[in-house]
């Protein structure tokens, strides 16, 4: 039967596409015969726990949802939160008599078309529909030209996804033994975090020089107009023939690298500039250069991702959540893609717009072709650019905040991509004298003028360097020629210090991702995303700042897994899978290679094993043997003068000495403190404020010694338990600990104040009912509890004043719901681009937080109020949608005596039936949630 005709009967065609917004969209464009159906993402994964896993499997299976005995055979199971989608889609294929898979068109769009038809099962016709952009020509395009589902891409994202759960589920159990609980390992994650941790360290280690040169302003003694300056500033650029020492020429030791380069300091500086106060300076050389600049290629995922960053401010993840808007409603094409090129219609519509809004003076005599670039490109998709056989300008589209500045960008550099090259000319000024002490001076001047601005007209590009001359800048110089006299009007001496190299930003990371091969387009906002969520890496500003908890990460990976983490391996592994997605290599040997270490093959897999030394086994062997991991070793960094830096489970501290020894010393360090600002100076300012353990006294009930100490969440007192009170298990003894009162200190709190503090919670009496009523101590500041029913309490002090007539007093007046006035927020930040709702930031019991009256995100380490931009804040809203809600965890309800089990059985059956009902509703929400969120593809 073919897909575009009706069948005798009507004709019910269902089409499945990934996201309902998409649905809704492309469903415009069918006709009635056609039920247009979302699948919300993936239907099926690997299980995420061995809970999951079918009884059936056992071992290591369970533990992996992964059969490495059997050919790597992958467990797939149907999410919780798409059952309910599943069995939708089941209910409308049993009333359809044709199947289009409309996932997109990369690896893992295939796979989701593949899993579809696995689950579904159809057994009626079933087409793979493509299109990279959604309109009506291409969707209806895309519905009479299918095709077969490509087995070789299925074949391709399966082993990339089994690859990152094996490296993944295999290494990072290594980390939660070696360093800390809740870490985790990814197979471009950590090795985007040790490019992060290199450049810090980078930036601990640099040392800055000082050097001096001479700043010259020259006239020409003519009347200035600004196609002729009268004067020119020039920066000296050899004394006697000798080259003026410039930033460039100092290594990162803070010494000269560079031979027959005169340094000057600031003394040598400022006496030449005397000395060449009355000298009298000629032209010594003009030299004039043809300028040309051509436009810049239609974007791909990871240069749209660098511009956003550069011009809008947008994270990665921020700018592909745009992007998805855009591509769903009709306003883009394809956003995940490796590819510079136009087709024909792009190119005939981008120079319409070039003819139409700048004039055919701007229009080159045949369009512009772009080469691919990137090794591999996973599909020939189209360039990022304006969907349609004709451009909406911006004004027409009717988009408003982020969804428009982005498409603005998106247009603008698809339409100068097919302008004229930008022509000028460049001119270089020698200008020379010689001093009263005898010696030759030369300056130099450069200039550019722009004669025809060509594509400079609709677009320039950004830079990530923020002191970076844009190539649209002109530097206009005097008309001048060998031989004409110039006079000094000043000249300065200035000093200046080299810098260290810059930290990584969400857009020169993505760059560097890509220039070394690592990791595709499609990931890189997922692997930033990653990185800053488990803490590896926080943001000061625009800049990837790592956690000293990043550095014991990536000293463990570095040292017992050196090949997993090496930038060149983890390149060719990305050969490797691309390899087996052209159908050139087999996936379970390579699978094999990588995991058991068997054969010799070629490529990644082979030497998956290699460390340090000249180990060629595989992952397997690699975390088996953990006794050679010292956790104290690769957890500690020395700082100098005897500190040593120690990242414990709890946090970062600096220390010096040995426990237990005399003179130890202990402090902790500031979560937010860039490792490179840790330096002896400051540690040893940390060590000597009042820190570690404060020794109040005994006990007399209990006999125990209790102590003061500096927490993570402030100040508190406890009790030291005897060394043989179990401390584990399920006879564990916890000691009893309480948080210091606000007008408490450290240096201040006494002993009695302690036992007076762990006292508490305190019974204040019974009301008339007899139920209990107590005063506590909380996260949130004192309250009284009565059963469920707690109130707040104005001061510390009442927890051991009030009296049971004033707190029954505080109960009988009704409970006010929330507070009495709304605090007004703290900062407004704009429209978020996925709600389109007003974003502001507001104070609340954890903290600063952003919301946008729906979803909530904390303002992470690195963020403050001040500084947050309003990119910052979509971006930490569209993190928090990408988790979804979180999850509850069920209460284990306290023992009860025997006559309350009957009860107990019937409500837990109540439960289950409640329970039900509310996972049919939560999936009913998660869809509907779905059109609100579109989340970058996971690595």
């Amino acid at each position: 039967m073919s897909p575009t005709s009706e069948t005798a009967h009507g004709g019910r065609r269902l089409v499945i596409v990934e996201s309902p917004a998409k649905a809704k969209t492309i469903k415009g464009y069918l006709g009635p015969g056609y039920v247009v159906e979302a699948s919300v993402g993936h239907i099926r994964d690997l299980p995420s726990g061995a809970a999951e896993v079918p009884e059936k499997y056992t071992g290591e299976v369970r533990r992996l949802g992964v059969d490495v005995e059997h050919d790597f055979q992958p467990i797939y199971v149907v999410n919780a939160d798409k059952k309910a989608q599943v069995k939708k889609l089941k209910e409308l294929l049993a009333e359809s008599d044709e199947l289009f898979l409309a996932t997109d068109e990369d690896r893992e769009g295939e796979a989701i078309a593949w899993h579809l038809q696995e689950v579904l099962k159809p057994k009626v016709p079933v087409h793979r529909m493509v299109f990279h952009e959604i309109t009506k020509d291409a969707i209806q395009q895309a519905v009479r030209n299918p095709r077969e589902l490509n087995k070789r891409m299925v074949d391709a994202q399966e082993t990339r996804r089994i690859l990152d759960r094996l490296y993944g589920y295999e290494v990072s159990p290594v980390l939660w033994k070696k360093v800390m609980r809740g870490l985790s390992a990814g197979r471009v994650q950590s090795v985007a975090t040790r490019l992060v941790v290199e450049r810090e360290r980078e930036r601990i280690a640099f040392r800055s020089a000082e050097y001096w040169d001479l700043t010259g302003t020259f006239s020409t003694g003519r009347a200035g107009d600004p196609s002729d300056p009268s004067s020119l500033v020039a920066r000296l650029a050899t004394v006697d023939g000798r080259r003026v020492a410039q930033g460039r020429d100092f290594g990162a030791d803070g010494q000269l690298k560079t031979a027959n380069v005169l340094h000057l300091d600031e003394e040598k500086a400022r006496a030449l500039a005397a000395s060449l106060a009355d000298t009298r300076f000629t032209v010594r050389s003009v030299e004039s250069k043809p300028y040309r600049r051509s436009p810049y290629a239609p974007f791909r995922t990871t240069t749209l991702q660098q511009e956003a960053s550069r011009k809008l401010g947008f994270g990665a993840k921020a700018t592909m959540q745009v992007a998805q808007k855009l591509y769903e409603n009709g306003f883009i094409t394809y956003m995940r893609t490796d590819s510079t090129v136009l087709s024909d219609t792009a190119v005939a519509a981008a120079r319409a717009q070039v003819t139409q809004l700048y004039g055919a003076d701007y229009l080159p005599e045949k369009p512009r072709v772009y080469a691919g670039k990137v090794k591999n490109a996973q599909e020939a998709h189209e360039a990022i650019r304006p969907s349609g056989d004709r451009f909406r300008t911006p004004a027409e589209t009717g988009l408003t905040g982020d969804q428009f500045k982005l498409y603005e960008l998106i247009w603008k550099r698809t339409v100068a991509s097919q302008m004229k090259d930008a022509t000028g000319n460049s001119v270089t000024v020698k200008i020379g004298g010689t001093a009263a002490d005898g010696r030759d001076a030369e300056f130099s001047a450069s200039g550019k003028t722009i004669t025809f601005h060509g594509f400079m007209k609709a677009y320039v590009e950004g830079a990530d360097d923020p002191n970076a001359e844009l190539d649209d800048r002109e530097r206009r110089l005097p008309q001048v020629a060998e031989g004409d006299a110039l006079a000094a009007e000043e000249i300065t001496a200035d000093g200046h210090a080299t810098k260290p190299p810059a930290r990584y930003t969400e857009a020169s990371l993505v760059k560097e991702l890509e220039e070394r091969e690592i990791g595709r387009p499609s990931t890189y906002a997922s692997i930033i995303g990653t990185i800053l969520d488990r803490g590896y890496v926080f943001k000061k500003g625009t800049a990837l700042v790592p956690s000293f908890l990043s550095f014991a990460v990536v000293n463990l990976l570095e040292k017992h897994f050196g090949r997993l983490v090496d930038y060149d391996f983890t390149a060719r592994m990305e050969d490797d899978l691309d390899r087996i997605a052209r159908g050139e290599a087999q996936s379970v040997p390579w699978l094999k290679r990588f995991y058991f270490g068997e054969g010799e093959g070629s490529g990644a897999a082979a030497d998956a094993g290699n460390g340090d030394g000249d180990h060629l086994g595989g992952l397997k062997e690699l975390v088996t043997d953990l006794g050679a991991i010292d956790a104290r070793e690769i957890s500690s960094f020395p700082v100098g003068d005897g500190i040593v830096l120690r990242v414990g489970r709890y946090g970062p501290y600096v220390e010096r000495g040995e426990k237990d020894q005399e003179g130890h010393q202990r402090a902790d360090v500031p979560a937010d403190l860039a490792p490179d600002e840790l330096t002896v100076a400051y540690a040893e300012e940390l060590l000597a404020k009042p820190s570690g353990d404060f020794e109040l006294g005994t006990d007399p009930v209990s006999g125990h010694q209790i102590i003061a100490r500096d927490g993570r969440y402030g100040p508190y007192v406890t009790e030291v338990l005897p060394d043989d009170v179990p401390k584990t298990g399920k006879n564990a003894v916890k000691p009893r600990t309480a948080s210091l009162f606000k007008s408490m200190t450290l240096d201040t709190v006494t002993l009695e104040d302690a036992l007076r503090l762990m006292s508490l919670p305190r019974v204040v009496g019974t009301d008339p009912e007899g139920v209990e009523i107590t005063a506590q101590n909380g996260r949130y500041g004192p309250y009284l509890k009565k059963g469920t029913d707690s109130r707040s309490l104005t001061s510390e002090d009442q927890l051991f004043t009030i009296t049971l007539e004033e707190a029954l007093a505080i109960y009988a007046q009704p409970k006010q719901r929330g507070r009495a006035a709304a605090k007004p927020p703290l900062k407004e930040l704009g429209t978020d681009p996925v709600s389109e709702k007003p974003v502001v930031v507001k104070d609340g019991r954890f903290g600063p937080y952003v919301t946008d009256g729906e979803t909530n995100a904390t303002l992470r380490t690195g963020d403050s109020v001040e500084t947050i931009t309003p990119e910052r804040g979509y971006e930490l809203l569209a993190e928090k949608r990408a988790k979804g809600p979180a999850k509850k965890t069920a209460k284990k309800a306290p023992a009860k005596k025997t006559a309350a089990k009957k009860t107990a059985a019937k409500k837990t059956t109540a439960a289950k039936k409640t329970a039900a009902k509310k996972t049919t509703t939560a999936a009913k929400k998660t869809t509907a949630a779905a059109k609100k969120t579109a989340a970058a593809k996971p690595e």
